[in-house]
């Protein structure tokens, strides 16, 4: 066997990076990841276009028992840097598309994956696919690992080895709780997992109401007593999706409810009084067309009086339509779980890490970085910008 500097398990987005950089430094690496090709997530995520960082990133975007922990991390690799490093080895320039999110101008996620296989290949990196690792045993001198390679074991030492191994979402791509059981195992503590960035589910009288206006999109402002998030909401079959549920679903937990302004760019009350003084002759329904689809007016009217005249309208009937349009209620009955997750909340707790090099402060040598760790980013390219720094700063330690 090769001797190697480290041994990283997990070919993702944290694992990739972290290979790479070790390589850039003259450390040689091995990669284990059990697809049949490195970075599944990666070519999957942005429609297969891959947000892969946000211009906005700061702590802020991220949740976590100690968000501020990425202060260390992120003072070594900033979204400059990641910018850099694509344009530099890929010739990849990112373009911003909303809210700071920025995807290569080639719109192929598959581009960030090359960069990275040329870089490993380029270095002297080792990768082995389809292989699993079904163990990591604590030696004196290190680590010994038992991996299953194209169905044969194999065992290696090892004076580092590299956690990347990601969280529960997506089943299909590989992933699993290797990460948190290996924690475990080795009495880490572990901040409770859920999935995260993730559709909610509505059920019971409510459910009919919601199906009936599936495919409807509305630009909306979703928000609770902790956050709130300004981007459209798609209803769906089963309940609640697009961009602002996914990124409410990080705060939101059982039980709980949060509020939807469907027309965060107006006030009803001021349209109300524009229509009084223009004579009042329009129906609330009319004046929500201007607004909604004909379905969501359709839909709304199951609460308001949408054939009554502007003019008629009561001081009661006008707060029921500002609050059912500004202040529209929701409470989820669940969420669709891990397979439809874009990412997992919770994981190994940063107590645990030293927060520059992401080593296990109880135990040297070893390294958590990515997914499994307590780190929850936003939708759009937060994730991203995470797990190329932890990679970034685990490869300097290595």
């Amino acid at each position: 066997m090769k001797n190697y500097d480290a041994i990283i398990i997990g070919g993702g987005a944290c694992g990739l990076m972290c290979s790479v950089q070790a390589g850039l430094l003259g450390k040689k690496t091995l990669l284990i990841e059990r697809n049949d090709k490195p970075g599944a997530k990666i070519l999957i995520s942005g429609g297969g276009r891959c947000n892969f960082t946000n211009i906005y990133t700061s702590t802020d975007n991220f949740v976590s028992e100690n968000p501020k922990f990425l202060n260390a991390v992120f003072s070594q690799w900033s979204v400059e840097d990641t910018i850099n490093f694509f344009e530099q080895f890929g010739q990849i320039k990112g373009q911003e598309k909303t809210l700071g999110q920025l995807f290569p101008t080639t719109n192929k996620a598959k581009d960030i994956v090359a960069v990275f296989t040329k870089l490993m290949y380029d270095t002297g990196q080792d990768i082995w696919l389809n292989a699993l690792v079904n163990e990591v045993k604590q030696t004196e001198y290190g680590f010994e690992l038992m991996v299953e390679k194209e169905g044969k074991p194999s065992k290696i030492s090892t004076k580092k080895v590299v956690i990347a191994t990601g969280g529960l979402p997506v089943a299909k791509l590989g992933a699993s709780d290797f990460a948190l059981k290996l924690a475990r195992k080795f009495n880490l503590n572990l901040v409770e997992t859920a999935p995260a960035l993730v559709p909610l589910t509505i059920t019971g009288k409510d459910a009919d109401w919601y199906a009936s206006l599936a495919g409807n999109s509305v630009y909306s402002r979703v928000y609770n007593d902790k956050i709130s998030f300004e981007e459209n909401i798609l209803f769906t079959h089963w309940g609640l999706s697009g961009p602002a549920i996914l990124q409410i679903s990080s705060y939101w937990r059982p039980g709980q409810q949060f509020t939807i302004d469907l027309l965060p760019k107006f006030k009803i009350d001021q349209l109300i009084k524009e229509e009084r003084n223009a004579g009042g002759r329009r129906t609330v329904g009319q004046l929500l067309n201007d607004h909604f689809t004909k379905k969501m007016v359709d839909a709304l009217g199951a609460y308001l009086p949408i054939h009554l005249k502007i003019a008629s309208l009561s001081k009661a009937d006008a707060k029921l339509l500002a609050d059912s349009i500004h202040q529209f209620k929701v409470k989820p009955a669940g969420d669709k779980g891990y397979d439809k997750a874009e990412v997992m909340r919770g994981g190994l707790s940063t107590d645990e890490l030293n927060p520059k090099t992401l080593e296990c402060k109880k135990i040297k040598g070893l390294y958590f970085g990515g997914e499994a760790v307590d780190i929850t980013g936003w939708l759009g390219g937060y994730n991203f910008q995470w797990a190329w720094a932890a990679g970034y700063a685990i490869a300097q330690d290595i």
